[in-house]
């Protein structure tokens, strides 16, 4: 199993990429991982049109939407079972997942399953069903293995806290 940490730009999170090699492939990294993080704006132009946009995130403002782009490619020869972990960056609360089977953590990343079928306990003792506020981490495990030649891409949102 081959894994992959990456340090992202400002507010993105490490992301772990595990790939089973298959039986005598090469040695050398078969598929890249890259993480990217946007600001979702809206601008208004000199005639007042509004349109929304993807902006770098060196300026994040409290309360802003935020973006997280994971690409990732097979560059090896072999298809490849491929597993991307990424964690909720610290100052970011986490709003949703583009790719409805992905699979998410409340408790940093130890067990992974839908947001539904989790409980968070409450001062008082009793539980709440978890709101994706809750999320730690969020992990894309593909049904198929990542054919050679084959890239795509994983998208979480979050806000800016």
């Amino acid at each position: 199993m081959v894994k992959l940490f990456l340090a992202g730009l400002a507010l993105a999170a490490p992301a772990v990429l595990f790939a089973q090699a298959a039986p005598k492939a090469p040695a050398a990294q078969p598929v890249t991982l890259v993480i990217e993080s946007f600001i979702a704006r809206e601008t208004v132009d000199a005639k007042g049109a509004k349109t929304k946009g993807l902006f770098p995130t060196d300026r994040a403002l409290p309360g802003e939407a935020i973006v997280y782009i994971l690409k990732y490619a097979n560059v090896g020869k072999v298809p490849l079972p491929v597993e991307v972990n990424n964690n909720v960056p610290n100052g970011v609360e986490f709003t949703g997942v583009a790719e409805a089977w992905a699979s998410v953590s409340i408790d940093g990343g130890k067990t992974f399953g839908p947001l539904s079928s989790f409980k968070v306990k409450k001062p008082d003792g009793t539980f709440r069903a978890a709101i994706p506020r809750d999320v730690t981490s969020v992990r894309w495990k593909p049904a198929q293995p990542v054919a050679p030649g084959t890239s795509g891409r994983y998208i979480y949102y979050g806000l800016v806290k």
